[in-house]
């Protein structure tokens, strides 16, 4: 039978203040003398001149989380005063049960000591940049190959996730698409419009808007949005998958995750990409109309300078640009939701990755292809 829970308070032959604690310290043995603990580690009566105190443990037969946070409790107390104490007689179960509540600040001084320095963390960057390159070089390979398979033999795509993805991506991008089109074209208006008029050239408005939603807005500002909500989506979807062990299911079954998973999508996203783009145009369009208008302009102006300053070569360059920014959307959040590791946190990481990932390329790919136009005289 265990013994009842008591603590008695002494001085040791060095004259520092000694607590002994004994009996069972669970939740209810803790709570027993918690109080008198706690007055006795504030009281300086008795205190040696070098300000140390000793807490004998000597007599607990039982300890878990409750007692452990009697003994810290004890010892905060203790410091607070400015004197020191010393655990004694403690088993060593309950000397580890302390020390993994409240490290002491040897062992934390200790991790930051022997913690990496600049050179490891750049050496440890640098292999993790090499090995996540490796990983999309990879990844570039089999996609290629699996889409050239899919193209050959068109029955091996899964075509109700492509028409899913083509709904989702599509439809339901619709509204968000009309919404920034709209307020990109009246709010470029409306900046032209400002300096324009200290010259008389209002009626240019029309011409440097539809040139730039055309050739680079449209393009660009679909892309971006698809890659903050498609890609982003791909990424949290497949890196779910990851972390919940099918994508190594599907492996072991004899499916390949890249064309299983990966194929579709990007097929969608590649064919609904050019659509939503000439709708960004078409709303980007309506706000510059709708400043062409409060200038006093007719419609009929607005029109036709839009429709001969950009010509269809220019409107085919940015559909011909928006092919590859679809692909480049949909194949990066696959990637990283190929590319996620183990747990609820990786999720977050990937998805995170693949918005930042996917812009980045964006920005580069735009950059391409105004070489490419400058190049070609467009």
């Amino acid at each position: 039978m265990a013994r009842p829970v008591s603590m008695e308070t002494a001085s040791d032959p060095d004259g520092r203040p000694v607590l002994r604690l004994q009996g069972r310290f669970d939740a209810a043995g803790a709570g027993a003398v918690w109080r008198d603990a706690l007055r006795w580690a504030r009281s300086r009566s008795g205190e040696a001149a070098g300000g140390e105190r000793v807490l004998d443990g000597s007599g607990i037969e039982y300890c878990n989380g409750a007692g452990a946070s009697l003994l810290l409790a004890v010892r905060d107390e203790v410091m607070r005063g400015g004197a020191a104490l010393r655990f004694e007689g403690l088993s060593d179960a309950t000397t580890r049960l302390v020390e993994s509540l409240a490290p002491g600040e040897d062992t934390a001084t200790s991790d930051r000591e022997s913690g990496p320095g600049w050179v490891e963390g750049l050496g440890e960057a640098t292999l993790e940049l090499m090995a996540d390159l490796r990983a999309q070089v990879a990844f570039v390979g089999e996609f290629a190959w699996m889409l050239g398979a899919a193209v050959l033999r068109p029955a091996r795509v899964r075509w109700s996730d492509f028409f899913r993805v083509a709904h989702s991506a599509g439809i339901g991008a619709l509204p968000i698409i009309t919404l920034v089109g709209f307020l990109l074209g009246l709010i470029l208006s409306f900046q032209s419009v400002i300096p324009m008029q200290r010259f008389g050239a209002e009626i240019f408005v029309a011409d440097l808007l539809g040139l730039s939603m055309f050739r680079e807005l449209g393009p660009l500002m679909t892309a971006i949005l698809l890659t903050a909500r498609s890609g982003s989506a791909f990424a949290a979807e497949i890196g779910t998958m990851k972390v919940n062990e099918e994508i190594d299911a599907l492996t072991t079954m004899g499916l390949e995750p890249v064309r299983f998973l990966v194929v579709p999508r990007v097929l969608a996203v590649i064919l609904v990409v050019p659509v939503l783009t000439l709708w960004m145009n078409l709303a980007g369009l309506v706000g510059g109309a709708l400043v062409f208008r409060s200038l006093e302009y007719p419609l009929v102006t607005f029109v036709t300078r839009v429709a001969d300053f950009a010509g269809v070569v220019d409107l085919v360059g940015g559909l011909g640009k928006s092919f590859v920014l679809g692909l480049i959307v949909a194949a990066v959040g696959c990637q990283r939701g190929l590319a996620a590791g183990s747990g609820s946190e990786a999720v977050g990481a990937a998805t995170t990755s693949s918005v930042v990932s996917g812009i980045v390329l964006i920005a580069l790919a735009e950059g391409v292809f105004a070489v490419i136009f400058y190049a070609m005289g467009w």
